[in-house]
């Protein structure tokens, strides 16, 4: 009887039809209807919370693979006896990128300067910069790991890891526990969110945190959301005196009209920072690669429930 695999693009689609197995065309997004039933699902992370629940429906799954990192949110959907996989190594690159340009473009004002030029406005700004900027780094596995690679060539004053367990990275550079924070915070100039969201790590960014920070730093969110109190943090950007640039938010989609959007020295960008040409065909060939070796029965990578 072949693998029937429930597939979100096309292309996987076309990629999979091979001898013993069968793809279906599905998205967990886009499909008006709960899927039919299958061995195995690869679904991105569905922009819409409400739909998540539509994993747990399907009838005869044996394993799910994701098309990100970040997993959190399909552990409560998944039946028992289910296994899941998702895509470490191929989204790190893509995220610590843009992550680097959302630092660039703020600490540079390029919101500023592309108003400027709207206008035909020659007008000259001094602006931050990352080099002698002390930076805090909330996050060291993969993703944490890639931006501060990419940091370290623009010569910050203090890069300052921090993550759950303190201990020394393979590099030889050492990170530091969450709880230490508060001796760093106060005279960074640039704070990166890269954490997963856990109970843990849920609205670790509250009113006290954001008030530690120093006048005029940077808070980068490329991790979650919910990590970020986001009334707290809008009361921040309001007063002036705080500058934020984020691809994820709390509640995300972001509504329209949501004062978010309208908040002074804020860039938002809609939670896109995997998303380029290199990132799907990477993903895409993980995907394939994973889907073959559950049709052989074959040892799966990045295994977080087996």
């Amino acid at each position: 009887m072949a693998l029937r695999v429930l597939l979100p693009w096309q292309d996987l689609v076309d990629r999979l039809q091979l001898p013993g197995i069968e793809p279906i065309l599905w998205h967990i997004n886009d499909d008006p209807n709960d899927a039919p039933p299958a061995d195995v699902l690869v679904t991105e992370r569905p922009s819409n919370p409400q739909l998540r629940s539509r994993v747990s429906r399907i009838k005869g799954l044996k394993h799910v693979h994701l098309l990100s990192i970040g997993y959190e949110w399909v552990l409560e959907h998944l039946p028992e006896q289910v296994t899941l996989t998702n895509s470490k190594d191929a989204v790190e690159d893509a995220t610590a990128e843009h992550c680097l340009a959302l630092i660039l473009a703020s600490l540079r004002q390029l919101p500023l300067a592309g108003r400027q030029q709207r206008e035909q406005n020659w007008t000259r700004t001094w602006t931050s910069s990352l080099h002698g900027s002390k930076v805090v780094l909330l996050g060291a596995g993969g993703v944490g790991s890639e931006i501060r690679s990419r940091l370290r060539p623009f010569k910050p004053a203090e890069l300052t890891s921090f993550a759950r367990t303190e201990r020394t990275h393979e590099q030889g550079y050492p990170i530091y526990s969450l709880d230490r924070l508060w001796d760093f915070l106060p005279t960074a100039d640039v704070v990166i969110v890269a954490l997963p969201h856990t109970r843990e790590t849920a609205q670790l960014i509250d009113t006290g945190f954001l008030s530690a920070m120093k006048d005029g730093s940077l808070l980068v969110n490329v991790g979650r959301g919910p990590i970020v109190d986001t009334e707290a943090q809008l009361l921040e950007l309001q007063a002036g005196r705080l500058h934020a640039a984020l691809d994820v938010t709390d509640p995300e989609p972001l509504p329209i009209d949501h004062a978010l959007w309208s908040a002074p020295n804020c860039i938002i960008t809609p939670h896109m920072a995997g998303d380029t040409g290199q990132f799907i065909a990477l993903v895409s060939e993980l995907a394939v690669k994973q889907v073959i070796n559950f049709a052989r029965g074959e040892q799966l990578t990045n295994q977080i429930i087996n």
